[in-house]
């Protein structure tokens, strides 16, 4: 029958919560806050072009989407804790390169480096080792929030770090981050009593085409891919044109972002708590879309002083953390039971990669053509995304949940069809090398507790 446990968290969970969230808000730390600096000191660097400075700020996607899904598989064969330590170990000397170098060349290599430290898939493997299915959501919202979090302190504190103590000295801090990281895994974060292949946070090879050829999900992995794109080309412009249109000195950019971020944080929150009370998510994220075309137009149009720079940028930043909240919400709602680590892992491959390209664009754009070739492409970009996403289908307002059961020797298709069948059950996976029933419920009509009753009810009938 379904095991009946306390949803209370235990100590072990609120250690491996505030642990593992510091993991993930350093590393990010680290990993942003050279994108608001390396336009502007980028360019005292041997052989800087405004194409490798691109290259430099999107570097680390690469290896990042090509590592991230394989360093997950990894930490299931040999664990997660030498993973961990190893990508972390990674990032710091990628971060030490880049700290020695004084050509642009050499800080490429140091953020491809920086890249290859792909742990972000070991990470939510060892938190699912660590914590109960009842009490993950809590906590992967809490590392959500981090990662939130650390990216607006990173574009604050990044202008500041290099204002006091140049490039190096930033890259210096970014790998004391790393290796600050890893004295939590040693004496903070607990170590797993057992490792569990959980199809909610790995990546599972079997249904990995299957996800890759979902269309409603493969909107979304389009969708991240160009917000990220989009993100990492408009840092190439906008530090510049708060030089150039709005006279700012580089040394002073940090008080922009951090009204910027700010005001854009407190501003999306209702449209979030709106999305989810009214089930409005699509109206609200293509609303956001727009919002992002609407602010690159701006900075092509109207950007022509500070006070208007500082406007366009609460808009775009606004819009974007709106989106970054909503996009994996979506994946989790729309990717079918069971499959909700597969459909994570392809998902942030494409940020990563979105990452990537979107640096080399925006270099190029501006070799091209000056800050406002970057607005104006990254204002075609956001078109087409928008009309790409327009036909998207209103998503189902369902939570994911895993629920542990013992043996279940007389579990058939029909017994299964039982749980589906149920008000409120939209699918359910059953998964016999775990024990577990992956299922995906509308919680204003059946609650997780109500499932672990029926759930025992039909084992017992079914025996």
């Amino acid at each position: 029958m379904a095991k009946q446990v306390s949803d209370a968290m235990n100590t072990n969970e609120r250690r491996a919560m505030s642990g593992l969230s510091l993991v993930f808000a350093f590393r990010m730390l680290g990993m942003f806050m050279v994108l608001p600096v390396l336009a502007t000191y980028g360019q005292e660097l041997e052989g800087a072009t405004p194409l490798l400075i691109g290259l430099a700020i999107g570097a680390y996607g690469l290896t990042q989407a090509v590592l991230q899904i394989p360093f997950g598989m990894l930490s299931d064969r040999i664990g997660r804790m030498p993973v961990i330590y190893a990508g972390l170990l990674i990032f710091a000397a990628g971060s030490a390169v880049a700290a020695m170098a004084s050509s642009i060349e050499m800080i490429i290599v140091g953020r491809v480096l920086q890249g290859a430290g792909a742990i972000s898939a070991a990470v939510m493997a060892l938190l699912s080792d660590l914590t109960r299915e009842q009490n993950r959501t809590k906590v992967m919202a809490a590392i959500g929030m981090s990662i939130g979090l650390s990216f607006v302190v990173a574009m604050v504190l990044g202008p500041l770090v290099t204002r006091y103590f140049g490039l190096s000295g930033l890259f210096w801090f970014t790998a004391l981050m790393a290796l600050a990281g890893m004295l939590i895994m040693a004496v903070w974060v607990p170590k797993p009593g057992h490792q569990v292949k959980h199809l909610d946070s790995g990546v599972n090879p079997d249904s990995f085409l299957k996800v890759l050829g979902h269309g409603q999900l493969l909107r979304l992995d389009v969708g991240i891919f160009v917000l990220h794109a989009l993100l990492m080309a408009s840092f190439m412009a906008l530090p510049l044109a708060l030089i150039e249109q709005g006279g700012l000195a580089r040394d002073e950019h940090w008080w922009v972002y951090l009204i910027a971020m700010g005001v854009g944080f407190f501003a999306m929150l209702p449209f979030i708590i709106y999305s989810e009370k009214k089930r409005q998510i699509k109206k609200v994220f293509l609303g956001a879309i727009a919002m992002v075309l609407f602010s690159q137009l701006y900075f092509l149009w109207l950007g022509t002083s500070l006070a208007l720079l500082v406007v366009g940028a609460v808009i775009f930043f606004a819009a974007f953390n709106l989106l970054e909240a909503t996009l994996p919400s979506l994946i989790s709602k729309i990717s079918p039971a069971g499959s909700k680590g597969t459909a994570m892992g392809i998902y942030s491959t494409s940020q990563f990669l979105g990452a990537a390209v979107g640096g080399i664009f925006g270099g190029w754009l501006f070799q091209l053509a000056g800050t406002n070739a970057v607005f104006a492409g990254c204002a075609i970009l956001a078109a087409l995304w928008l009309a790409f996403a327009v036909n998207m289908q209103e998503p189902p307002y369902v939570t994911s949940t895993r629920l542990e059961v013992e043996q279940a020797p007389a579990l058939t298709d029909d017994w299964l069809k039982q749980l589906r069948a149920q008000s409120g059950v939209m699918d359910a996976l059953y998964v016999a090398e775990e024990a577990a029933v992956y299922v995906k419920f509308d919680n204003k009509r059946i609650e997780r507790a109500q499932l672990e009753q029926l759930l025992a009810s039909i084992i017992g009938r079914d025996r």
